[in-house]
């Protein structure tokens, strides 16, 4: 059976950034800092909108497994793009990026996934995506030895979106806690929570998901409430390990009775914040799954998301490990 230290389920996107001013979100009614789903005649629209922009592959979940890559992890992916350019572009980068990608590609429509990122000033992103043929995910590509071979398994909570999508879920966090493996989520985004919240915390509270990853915004709004520590009580009871990001204020970590509190990596300059959430992931991954204590695991999490938000685009383009080693947490 291989073995990976991080298998990733999620949307398969091709990211197209763009930069824009507040007004260009306005005219074209774009809720700032959130992900909004479109439809094909949209994505067209605002990419005819759009100015000189970027390509890079992305998708929330396949933007972690590379940064568990690139610290030096085994990791893996199942996602579902379609057999045309961007698709290929997509298998060719994650693949180049040293991560396990073997999900067969769609025939025919819809063709593969693309997200419109409008970038603003402060270094906020909006994204519109087209989830083309990521809907088509299903149980049929979960690929059994790596789902019970991977030490932790991690999901999007946008895969809740499309539908068949969360019977993979569910079939491949069956796989791995068969085989005594732990199985983790990210909430996504505070608008995916108010869509889900309900199955959210039934994932959590049956014991589907071990492992959390949220921001101060979407465990708020996942909880109901405006106050973070209440929110932070409540997530400590509902699941084993819950990390919880809350951007220049660092992070909190919570286990038990446990609670870690990691510091914000220092940044020169914000430049675009997408990928943010995704490295954190990564580096949080990475450590657990290699054993270090939650203090390091949050570190090495702060330190992946401080280095993508000091560039355009959600994949590192250096070394994670290099860079890791070289801040003595390696």
């Amino acid at each position: 059976m291989p073995e990976y230290d991080v298998l990733c389920i999620g949307n398969a996107i091709v990211d197209i950034i763009a930069q824009c001013d507040e007004a260009f979100l306005e005219t074209n009614g774009i809720i700032k800092g959130a992900m909004n789903l479109i439809d094909a005649k949209r994505a067209e629209l605002l990419y005819s909108r759009m100015g000189p922009a970027i390509e890079a592959s992305g998708g929330s979940a396949g933007n972690t497994a590379a940064g568990v890559a690139s610290l030096g992890g085994r990791a893996a992916f199942f996602g579902k793009v379609s057999k045309d350019a961007l698709g290929e572009i997509y298998t060719h980068d994650i693949q180049a990026q040293g991560v396990a990608f073997d999900t067969g590609p769609l025939e025919g429509q819809p063709p593969t996934a693309r997200s419109m990122i409008f970038v603003t000033p402060d270094g906020e992103r909006s994204m519109n995506t087209y989830l083309g043929a990521c809907v088509e995910l299903g149980p049929e590509d979960v690929e059994a030895d790596k789902a019970a071979g991977a030490k932790v398994t991690y999901f999007e909570g946008y895969l809740w979106d499309p539908p068949r999508a969360k019977e993979a879920i569910r079939q491949a966090a069956k796989l791995a806690h068969a085989a005594g493996r732990e199985v983790s989520m990210t909430l996504s985004d505070s608008f995916c929570v108010d869509r889900y919240r309900d199955e959210f915390l039934e994932l959590m509270r049956s014991g589907t998901v071990d492992i959390v990853f949220a921001n101060s915004h979407e465990i708020k709004s996942l909880y109901q409430t405006a106050s973070f520590e209440e929110a932070l009580d409540a997530i400590r009871r509902d699941c084993r390990i819950a990390a919880v990001t809350r951007s220049e204020k660092g992070s909190v970590i919570v286990r038990g009775d446990e609670t870690v509190t990691i510091q914000a990596t220092k940044i020169k300059e914000l430049v675009d914040t997408t990928g943010a959430g995704d490295l954190y992931a990564a580096g949080f991954l990475y450590g657990y799954t290699t054993g270090r204590s939650l203090k390091d695991c949050g570190d090495l999490g702060s330190l992946a998301a401080g280095l993508v938000i000091q560039q355009i685009g959600p994949r590192p383009r250096q070394s994670l490990r290099l860079e890791a080693e070289q801040a003595g947490l390696l």
